[in-house]
């Protein structure tokens, strides 16, 4: 593929490892501890595990298909225009607010200093106006990295991967060598033992921050077009970097439940609590003396949320980009500018993004919502990868995934169930984004925009029950929902309901040809070549 290759594998897998090491490090562990006690650990294990299998296909897929702004571009050519922008919709809107979910990180731990910064509504840590303008102040910061210096962006990014990574490392050994209490992790084996404990482990998985801890694999997908040896830059940078992540946020979560003072624990995990959950590491550190650790985390807490934002403009702006390439946005948002960045669709995402601090205050309140919407963008993933073996059995493919039925078919699965764990009341606000996302679509098929046949209405049929069978399932089960579907049912109804969705998504693919995909690639190059 001739195309402005540009990233080595080594970059892009520090691109990536920047987008997944945010904020989640910060708060998960004592939001996952909150939730689960010290079988936070097992969280940590179920959705690294789930987060590996999603990767794999979405590596295989972006070998495949080398192109920016994967995301929209995949299911495109899986299931046609339809489908294509429904599952690009959602994503654009999740990945839009992850730049603003980090800087909403940096802004918590900064009111620690800077009280005016926030303020508590219902509870929640809520930006004042004083916050508000800081927000817009960082997310201007972020934009104009990724405007205006390529070469900038790739120096800044590494300097934040070998802060980052360094401070992770040192947290870990300082807090262990310093407090270790074995009797905090006797919980861990009663919570297996009981239907609450499980509900409890699974809950931390979707709500305590684990799912998007592991977000920034994605990265790899969106910036393909752009990446140098395919075969090893993608699976590095995708299950490569779960897997490295894994092994670090394990470590962290065994030194904070570790390191905890067993009076702090009088009450319950559910009633932990350091200086109003806004700095758990910080809390940690100062307790047990170690001062110079926390002028690290203070620094830390700025540049890991701020690092992995810078990543989240980056990949947003290519999914928009996408979008604009085929049609369901303006052409403008595709235009690039000298360092081949698509200059306005960073703008647009920066200012709707700003947007996204108000209807959803705090950090965990924006994690949740963002979790059940991201995980159905990751469902495409096994599901483009299967029909895609089907269409083009001969097309080489840098990296092929081996077992790929039965590992996309508990990828597939394993998505389902993270949206379902979010709860009901999460859930059901997918309803307002999805609405906003049809409207959007009917004006510019209205408007010739877009253009779609009837066999494309067709093979994305499958969505429209998919949708309706994950927000039915939530509202009759027993995390937020009505419990009519008793716990460990429900893992039976989702199971059956996910082969069912996944059958019929693939019976309902499009047929494409090798040279179909050859030249849509050859398309998709010049156009990032030539602006």
């Amino acid at each position: 593929m001739e195309g402005l290759q540009r990233i080595s594998p080594l970059t892009l897998f520090m691109l990536c490892m920047n987008g997944i090491i945010g904020s989640g490090w910060l708060f998960a562990p004592l939001y996952a501890a909150k939730i689960a006690g010290p079988a936070a650990i097992i969280s940590w294990l179920i959705g690294g595990f789930a987060a590996i299998l999603v990767a794999l296909t979405f590596a295989e897929l972006s070998t495949l298909l080398p192109v920016s702004g994967g995301t929209a571009h995949i299911p495109q050519l899986s299931h046609g225009a339809f489908a294509s922008f429904v599952l690009s919709w959602i994503a654009w809107i999740t990945t839009l607010m992850l730049a603003p979910i980090e800087v909403q990180a940096v802004l918590q731990y900064a009111s620690m200093f800077f009280p005016a910064l926030m303020h508590q509504v219902d509870g929640a840590p809520t930006l004042t106006l004083w916050g508000y303008i800081s927000a817009g102040l960082l997310m201007l910061s972020l934009c104009l990295v990724n405007i205006f210096s390529y070469r900038g962006l790739m120096r800044f990014n590494f300097v934040l991967f070998v802060f980052k990574f360094s401070v992770i490392i040192l947290t870990i050994f300082a807090i262990l060598h310093v407090r270790f209490t074995p009797h905090n992790f006797s919980g861990m084996l009663s919570s297996t033992l009981s239907s609450e404990g499980w509900q409890a482990i699974f809950s931390a998985v979707a709500t305590g921050g684990i799912v998007l801890a592991f977000n920034g694999f994605k990265s790899g997908v969106e910036l393909a077009g752009e990446t140098k040896n395919l075969a090893l830059a993608i699976p590095l940078s995708t299950a490569g970097t779960v897997i490295a992540c894994l092994l670090l946020y394990i470590g962290l979560q065994v030194a904070f439940i570790g390191a905890i003072d067993p009076l702090a624990l009088s009450n319950g995990w559910q009633q932990l609590n350091f200086t109003g959950d806004i700095g758990p590491f910080v809390g940690i550190a100062a307790a047990l003396g170690l001062f110079w650790l926390l002028k690290l985390l203070y620094v830390n807490s700025v540049i890991s949320p701020l690092g992995a934002g810078l990543i989240y403009v980056t990949a947003t702006a290519r999914i928009l980009y996408a979008m604009s390439r085929i049609g369901y946005v303006p052409k403008f948002l595709s235009r690039l500018n000298r360092q081949r960045f698509p200059v306005w669709a960073i703008v647009v995402n920066f200012v709707l993004g700003m947007f996204s601090f108000l209807p959803l205050p705090g950090w965990q309140a924006m994690v949740n919502f963002l979790v059940s919407a991201i995980v159905i963008t990751y469902a495409m993933g096994p599901i483009a990868l299967m029909c895609l073996r089907l269409s083009l059995p001969d097309k080489k493919r840098p990296f092929k995934l081996p077992c790929a039925s039965i590992v996309c078919l508990l990828a597939f699965y394993s998505c389902n169930l993270f949206s379902y764990w979010t709860g009901w009341e999460t859930i059901s606000k997918l309803g307002i984004v999805l609405s906003i996302g049809m409207i959007i679509f009917a004006i510019s098929w209205l408007r010739g925009n877009i253009k779609v046949e009837m066999r494309e209405l067709k093979t994305a049929f499958w969505i429209l029950p998919y949708l309706a069978g994950i927000i039915s399932i939530s509202y009759l089960g027993a995390f937020g929902g009505h419990g009519i579907i008793p716990f460990g049912w429900d893992f039976l109804i989702i199971a059956l309901f996910s082969y069912g969705i996944f059958k019929m998504a693939i019976n309902s693919r499009v047929i494409l040809d090798s040279k179909t995909v050859s030249d849509f690639l050859l398309s998709e190059s010049r156009a990032l070549e030539h602006g």
